[in-house]
């Protein structure tokens, strides 16, 4: 009954317009109150609860990493040294715009941040050298999806805060899948290229001397996703920690090393990094309360019934969680889903021999996909705002990408080893 209640309230909220966070609140103070789960102090107790993990301090300087590494120009750079061994294919500028998408996801952990800083460089080189603005724009869009799947990974923190996963194995999980579905754009594009649907990049010179110059310029842009796998991999920092760092060794790169921030520029960024912050902080303190009704309505206990009772194997509850998350991604944010839905199936999935980091990233990719379908499409929308390219043409457009990549995550579900291999080798 306290299931029922509260998923209606929050659906109701939610169908009314209010804002997630607001839905979930309303949905956990109404049954909360309709059905005496507790007194007065059950629900303020919960929402501290739901924010009092140490852990939770690495997104704010995860966040202000990515929007220190946006205004440092290190897209730029990591293009121009791509270019020099890409410039001379045809389609060259597709593959660059891949490369220099997995480059800064290992920096940003955010998709739509990925798509905007890359695409306001990718795009009108691409529309110089002659792409139809629609596939630029399709490629963009979804090369952005490899940022929040790479590490450092904001999604993968916030699975890792509400299974109690290590955020450490989440992050090299989510390494191969990454490379994966890069891999999978690339032949796409490999495909188009062949032929002779894309145009050949202007010839760029492939001097020797030119080399050293070009990657003394991108190297240093690429030490923060150095510093924070290396970190992960030897254990002398905890990820939260680790954030810190970044942040401080990006804000040093801006500063000093290129000169592209000047102290002013620094308290509107903090400004808007803390102003972020506290929504998820909001966000996470609602969880709370919405998952102290879920423990007390037991539906873990009774789903894990319900499953026993269809006979569903791990192979099938796989796939209908990956149907069900790719379902889910078209209304809801990638964030709210893992909050209230993951913590649910989560220990379904455990019980019936799923490995929980598996589980877990295959649900990140799963929802990030969703980011480039109908209706919400938040990489679409960025992407028609900075290319002019309508809504539905780029719809079209992206369907080829969105195809290759649900292949490759139906390989990463059937093949678990793919996910799990990297952090069992590192953390044994």
């Amino acid at each position: 009954m306290e299931t029922i209640v509260l998923f209606l309230t929050l659906f109701a909220c939610m169908g009314l317009g209010l804002s997630v966070w607001i839905s979930m609140g309303v949905a956990a103070l109404v049954t909360i109150g309709a059905l005496g789960l507790g007194d007065a102090t059950s629900l303020p107790t919960a929402m501290a609860k739901g924010i009092g993990n140490f852990e939770l301090l690495a997104i704010p300087f995860f966040i202000l990493t990515g929007e220190l590494l946006n205004r440092t120009g290190m897209t730029e750079r990591i293009l121009r040294l791509m270019m020099y061994f890409l410039g001379r294919y045809r389609g060259g500028l597709a593959y660059a715009s891949v490369g220099v998408n997995v480059a800064v996801s290992g920096v940003s952990g955010s998709a739509p941040a990925d798509a905007s800083a890359v695409s306001s460089v990718m795009l009108p080189a691409m529309k110089k050298e002659g792409y139809r603005p629609e596939f630029a724009a399709a490629v963009n869009a979804s090369a952005a999806v490899i940022g929040p799947i790479a590490p450092p990974s904001i999604p993968m923190i916030f699975v890792a805060l509400v299974t109690n996963l290590s955020v450490g194995k989440l992050f090299l999980g989510g390494v191969v899948p990454a490379l994966l579905l890069a891999g999978s754009m690339v032949l796409l594009i490999m495909w188009n290229a062949r032929r002779g649907l894309l145009p050949r990049t202007e010839r760029v010179p492939r001097r020797a001397a030119d080399l050293w110059p070009l990657t003394l310029a991108a190297l240093p842009a690429l030490g923060a996703p150095v510093l924070l796998i290396g970190g992960i991999l030897t254990g002398f920092a905890t990820i939260t920690e680790l954030s810190m760092l970044a942040a401080a060794y990006v804000l040093f790169l801006g500063l000093v090393v290129y000169r592209t921030l000047a102290p002013r520029d620094l308290l509107p960024l903090f400004r808007d990094g803390a102003v972020f912050s506290a929504t998820i902080m909001i966000l996470f303190a609602v969880v709370g309360a919405f998952s102290y009704v879920l423990t007390v309505g037991d539906l873990a206990t009774g789903l894990s019934s319900l499953v026993e009772d269809l006979n569903v194997g791990p192979v099938a509850f796989i796939l209908l969680a990956m149907v069900f998350f790719l379902i889910v991604g078209m209304p809801m944010d990638a964030v709210p889903a893992i909050l209230i839905f993951l913590p649910i199936l989560l220990p379904v999935a455990t019980e019936l021999g799923i490995d929980p980091i598996h589980f877990g990233v295959i649900v990140v990719v799963n929802l990030m996909l969703g980011l480039l379908t109908w209706p919400v499409g938040a990489l679409l929308y960025v992407l028609t705002k900075m290319s002019g390219v309508s809504f539905g043409k780029l719809s079209v457009a992206v369907l080829p990408f969105l195809a290759v990549m649900i292949a490759m995550l139906l390989l990463l579900a059937l093949v678990p080893g793919l996910v799990t291999w990297l952090p069992e080798v590192a953390f044994g």
